[in-house]
C-alpha cells in the first residue's frame, strides 16, 4: 500500500501542480492582455478539472502513504497544506469560475477582469502556487530523511 501511496501521492503533485502551473502562467499574463485574458477563461475549464483530480489523487495517496507512520511532523503540514488547497480550490471553483463563465457567456472573455476580481485571483493563485510547491518540497524532504 505504501508505493501505491506514494505514486498516488506523486502523480497527483504531477496533475494538480501541472494544470496549477499552466493556468497561473496565463492568468499572469492575461492580467493586461486582452488576448490572454481570453486564453486563460479557456484554458480554466481544463485546468479547474485537472487540478480537483491532482488534488484527489494526492490526498489519497497521502493517506495510504502515511497510513503506518507517525501522524507528526511533515504529514500534520501536509494534512493542513491539503486543507489550505481544497477551500482555495472551493472559492476558485465557485467563487471566481463562474464570473469568468459569466464573462465569456457575455461576449466579453477578451475583456481585462476588474481590479477587485484580480486583486483575489492574485492572492489565490500566490496560495495555490505556494502551497503545491511546498507539499512537494515536504515530501522529497520527508523521502531523503525518512526513507520511504
Amino acid at each position: 500500500m505504501e508505493t501505491i501511496g506514494l505514486f498516488l501521492f506523486i502523480a497527483g503533485f504531477i496533475i494538480g501542480l501541472g494544470a496549477v502551473t499552466v493556468i497561473d502562467t496565463l492568468g499572469f499574463l492575461g492580467r493586461q492582455s486582452s488576448y490572454w485574458t481570453l486564453t486563460t477563461i479557456r484554458a480554466h475549464k481544463v485546468t479547474k478539472p485537472l487540478i480537483w483530480i491532482g488534488t484527489l489523487l494526492a490526498v489519497i495517496g497521502g493517506f495510504l502513504f502515511y497510513s503506518n507512520k507517525p501522524f507528526q511532523g511533515i504529514p500534520v503540514i501536509h494534512g493542513l497544506l491539503a486543507i489550505l488547497l481544497v477551500l482555495n480550490g472551493i472559492f476558485l471553483s465557485f467563487y471566481v469560475s463562474p464570473r469568468l463563465l459569466k464573462q465569456e457567456k457575455d461576449g466579453e472573455a477578451d475583456k481585462i477582469l476588474p481590479k477587485t476580481l484580480q486583486n483575489k485571483i492574485k492572492v489565490s493563485f500566490v496560495v495555490s502556487f505556494v502551497g503545491w510547491w511546498s507539499v512537494v518540497l515536504l515530501l522529497a524532504y520527508y523521502l531523503v530523511t525518512y526513507g520511504a
